[in-house]
């Protein structure tokens, strides 16, 4: 005998019908046959949570269902004065002789009960071909991953994987779309993209400005005076950068070229080093003494 609809989408009697629809789309996403071939309880259970779904998803079906007018396969109760073919209404197999009409197979059953219905709303027993559900995802990648690109393998919750171009450049929130990759569709029709919402983590030297990198650069204070040549890290790897005589801290110098790569439509951006004076970690009596001297010859605030 069926089960109550209600039981086999595993949802309240005062269900939403957007709660039905959530739940119709998650069973038929684990239950659908390309994804279970050759499983036949799986295949069972779909055309189960299908017959379901269409009791449930049809607003006038399922107040009939409600009121006892019809069962849990979309047929007459007996003794339903509404019933087609008379009080007695129609069971499938009964005679001729009787009042209704007999099916020759289940598959007449099932042409009869979700063929037109489900045609509207895309089960696998109608005659429509519509494309399956797309799937979101989201992946977190690392920040020079997000500037550079590269591929990266995704495992789905079908237990397919994927590999996984990430153009360079991308950002926190853009999204990705692997066409044709997700849901099988109904009667041969495409299967669902699959969307993944991407989420850049953050960097310890680097920081992102539009297609700008900005890094800080600590220099000694004889380089800031006397002016140095110093390795610089880039998210290419280091090069080397001239720091000018008399540098200040905040004194920003600019790398052509070495920030977000250049795309289609944009141009490579750049990456500006900031110079901060680090003094030695631990007291130095000859600096000292050097600062005692400069002061007295340069008295007055440092600032202007």
């Amino acid at each position: 005998m069926p089960r109550n609809p209600y039981d086999v989408l595993g949802v309240k009697k005062d269900a939403t019908e957007a709660e039905i629809q959530k739940a119709f789309r998650n069973l038929a996403k684990k239950l659908h046959p390309d994804m279970n071939p050759g499983d036949k309880k799986a295949e069972e259970k779909f055309k189960e949570i299908n017959a379901a779904n269409d009791i449930l998803g049809d607003d006038k079906k399922r107040a009939r269902f409600d009121r006892g007018e019809i069962d849990a396969t979309g047929q007459e109760i007996r003794g339903n004065p509404f019933a087609r073919g008379g009080a007695g209404g129609f069971r499938p197999g009964q005679g001729g002789g009787q009042s209704g009409f007999a099916f020759e197979d289940m598959g007449d059953i099932f042409d009869s009960m979700f063929g037109n219905a489900r045609a509207k709303k895309g089960s696998p027993f109608g005659t429509a071909s519509n494309k399956g559900e797309d799937e979101s995802f989201r992946l977190e990648i690392g920040f020079l991953e997000a500037v550079n690109g590269g591929k990266r393998r995704v495992s789905l919750p079908s237990g397919k994987s994927l590999d996984v171009s990430i153009p360079a450049g991308v950002t926190s929130g853009q999204t990705i779309r692997l066409k044709g990759q997700g849901v099988p569709g109904f009667n041969g029709g495409p299967a669902g993209d699959i969307l993944i919402e991407m989420k850049v983590a953050d960097h310890p030297t680097f920081k992102r400005q539009g297609r700008d990198i900005h890094v800080d650069v600590a220099v000694s204070l004889s380089d800031a005076v006397l002016g140095a040549k110093v390795d610089v890290p880039t998210t290419t790897g280091s090069v080397t950068l001239t720091i000018p005589k008399g540098s200040n801290t905040g004194s920003t110098l600019r790398l052509r070229g070495k920030g977000v790569p250049a795309s289609k439509t944009e141009a490579a951006g750049d990456q500006y080093v900031t110079v901060k004076i680090m003094l030695p970690p631990t007291p130095d009596a000859d600096l000292e003494t050097w600062a005692r001297q400069w002061a007295t010859k340069n008295p007055g605030p440092a600032r202007s």
